[in-house]
């Protein structure tokens, strides 16, 4: 029943402020659309707390470092996105093209100076990367990004990509890495929520000047170790890494490629 209860409140909210934000698109400058979008994502974190009984708890903020950086999160959650916004004033992220889709979803997506990216990645994706976070590094905006690219189950991992270095190093600004275990809590995009205290915690930023292997390695590192931390604190069972497996474009490809042969 609390599941049902919060994906009939999930989608009017989404209906009606996303209209409003089209809306919003038209005038001039950001603001009105960043206003609805902020009240959106309050919104929807507090439906997560009274419909879906998940309650959202913050650590590490004292981490943040003053100025623009970049975020790298661990994503194993639709929630994800309105738990990380919702602790910021403004926050440029990286998002997939797949949400263009959506009818209007685009317009609003344009107008908020979100970073979208196609999700197959490749040269034009890692062109794309660079050149719109170029736009919200400029504006002195803080960042938000998924290394992995997608959405991961609980207990598994994605190759970690490059993208976030690129930025990292064109832009010389710090990474504050974020560990989360929402998704015990609502799985991907799984319908059925599970009522509990989620955490998300940042972690010690990743100074500067880091070479790319060494770079990854730290972010991995740093983001699956505390993610682990965090199930294990949630569920009493023992900490245990992550299992690396195929991401979706990663198994297609090696689908085609068995194919062939």
């Amino acid at each position: 029943m609390r599941s049902f209860a919060f994906n009939v409140a999930y989608w009017l909210l989404s209906i009606v402020y996303t209209l409003g934000a089209a809306f919003a698109a038209l005038a001039p400058g950001r603001g009105a659309t960043t206003w609805i979008i902020r009240r959106y994502v309050k919104r929807m974190v507090q439906a997560m707390r009274v419909f879906a009984g998940i309650h959202i708890t913050v650590r590490g903020r004292e981490r943040l470092p003053t100025g623009a950086f970049i975020i790298a999160s661990k994503h194993q959650s639709w929630g994800d996105g309105f738990a990380t916004y919702d602790q910021f004033d403004d926050l440029a992220f990286v998002t997939g093209d797949h949400l263009e889709k959506f009818p209007l979803l685009g317009t609003v997506l344009r107008k908020l100076g979100a970073i979208v990216v196609n999700n197959c990645g490749g040269r034009e994706a890692r062109e794309a990367l660079k050149h719109r976070s170029a736009d919200a590094h400029a504006a002195g905006r803080r960042i938000l990004i998924y290394p992995e690219g997608n959405l991961a189950k609980v207990g598994e991992k994605f190759r970690y990509r490059s993208g976030v270095w690129h930025m990292y190093r064109d832009f010389d600004m710090p990474v504050v890495p974020l560990a989360t275990n929402l998704g015990l809590f609502w799985p991907q995009e799984a319908f059925r929520k599970t009522p509990g205290t989620a955490t998300l915690e940042f972690l010690d930023p990743i100074p500067t000047g880091l070479g790319k292997e060494a770079f990854l390695a730290r972010l991995e590192a740093a983001v699956e170790g505390k993610t682990a931390e965090l199930i294990a604190e949630a569920t009493g069972q023992p900490v245990t890494p992550a299992v690396r497996v195929l991401a979706p474009d990663e198994a297609a490809k090696a689908a085609r490629v068995g194919a062939a042969t």
